[in-house]
């Protein structure tokens, strides 16, 4: 098991913000976990900014943690891993209620739909015509790129052949690469992404919408520390506005758990999502 610890933690992928001086209990960092939607590498140069402004304004380190791909992410999440995390829906329905995280925000003014898209120039204008297809999502338990989509493709009884790319990125290239018939994002990662990329494609399909995703406190987190970042969070769309569009958003609401119990009515388990916490994994910490 410690060989196989070793190679998964070989495998995250640990960027670090450069964060401030702070007055958090001894100087420990704070990890601040972000579900890989997209590359590693992108999410750095979108969030390290972000947590910076979030580590001046609070006195507090912050350390940007991600994983190579999303189920990596829900496994570090299961085993509690995070001190805070931006996580999607589902994630935050049953990570609330296994690994003690509670949510302190989520976007403003926004509900989380996600969206099919194909090629501008193939024959797939609805997901009806989808059937037998290949059709890329960015894992099983993403929630609006692929539990409302799969749930979408199966009210309408389309048979077809998922294929997990690992990144709402990977899925769009995938499809704009004529590699699959068509692939599931939500609005946010299609309004962030590349216009050469998104001027390839159109939206076949787009779901109802849910309470977005949520930043959670890890309950291990002291609760003033907690309610201090979620004052911060609410203000940073008059303090740094730049840099919450810079996360594609336009600010944050304070938030509490019972505002995803949209998702919980959904009812759906483990199972039926995706969402699994496969063997023993080494998650960054610190």
């Amino acid at each position: 098991m410690k060989t196989l610890g070793a190679l998964i933690t070989a495998l995250c992928i640990v960027l670090s913000s450069p964060g401030q001086a702070d007055d958090t209990p001894s100087g420990k960092e704070i990890t601040f976990g972000i579900v890989p939607q997209q590359s590693a590498s992108r999410l750095a140069r979108m969030w390290s900014p972000f947590l910076d402004a979030l580590s001046r304004q609070t006195g507090t380190t912050f350390r940007f943690r991600t994983t190579k791909d999303i189920p990596t992410f829900e496994a570090c999440l299961a085993a509690g891993a995070f001190d805070f995390a931006y996580m999607n829906p589902m994630h935050y329905a049953i990570f609330s209620n296994e690994a003690a995280y509670r949510a302190i925000a989520h976007q403003e003014g926004k509900r989380l739909k996600g969206v099919m898209v194909a090629r501008v120039d193939s024959e797939f204008t609805e997901i009806t015509s989808l059937d037998g297809q290949k059709i890329a999502f960015p894992s099983p338990g993403a929630f609006g790129a692929s539990i409302l989509n799969r749930a979408s493709l199966r009210r309408v009884n389309v048979t077809y052949t998922p294929t997990y790319v690992k990144s709402h990125d990977s899925v769009y290239r995938a499809v704009a690469a004529g590699l699959m018939a068509a692939g599931g994002g939500v609005t946010r990662t299609w309004n962030a992404l590349d216009p050469e990329v998104r001027t390839q494609l159109r939206i076949i399909h787009e779901t109802d919408g849910f309470t977005p995703h949520a930043i959670a406190a890890h309950g291990s987190v002291e609760p003033v520390l907690a309610q201090k970042i979620q004052a911060a969070l609410v203000n940073m769309a008059s303090t740094h506005p730049d840099l919450v569009l810079g996360v594609g958003m336009k600010g944050f609401v304070s938030a509490k758990d019972s505002d995803w119990d949209d998702v919980r009515s959904l009812g759906m388990d483990r199972e039926k999502t995706g969402i699994k916490h496969v063997g023993e994994i080494a998650c960054p910490s610190g």
